[in-house]
């Protein structure tokens, strides 16, 4: 028998792999956005 796949044609392993990778590459974008903002703030603050 085949392997149940989703509609996304990957099994549920796959699955977690890709969401596993997805989710760190958002932590870093995050991360990096953070640490742009922090130095941006620290050249020109604004609202003050």
């Amino acid at each position: 028998m085949s392997e149940n796949r989703s509609i996304s044609g990957l099994n549920d392993a796959e699955a977690q792999e890709f969401h596993a990778f997805y989710v760190q590459g958002l932590v870093g974008f995050v991360a990096i956005a953070v640490i742009a903002h922090i130095l941006v703030w620290a050249w020109r603050p604004w609202f003050s």
